[in-house]
């Protein structure tokens, strides 16, 4: 199998579970801070949140790059 099309199998999955994670946990935060829960605890929850999105955002990026070059060798 490719190495290109190999390391996108492998990280487009990933990509979108972060992104999905991490746009719930976000959500959390805002609730938690619509609640009225104190400063540290929805701002901590919301940091990890923002860290899980865009970790899943750059391992689809990775993800795309390297769907991109696998096509490319194909001449798609």
């Amino acid at each position: 199998m490719d190495q290109h099309y190999q390391q996108w199998s492998e990280l487009a999955p990933r990509g979108m579970l972060l992104i999905g994670a991490g746009a719930s946990i976000v959500a959390w935060a805002a609730t938690l801070r619509a609640n009225g829960k104190p400063i540290w605890f929805w701002f901590f929850a919301g940091l990890f949140g923002l860290i899980v999105l865009n970790s899943g955002v750059a391992f689809f990026g990775e993800a795309v790059k390297h769907r991109s070059l696998y096509e490319s060798k194909l001449g798609l």
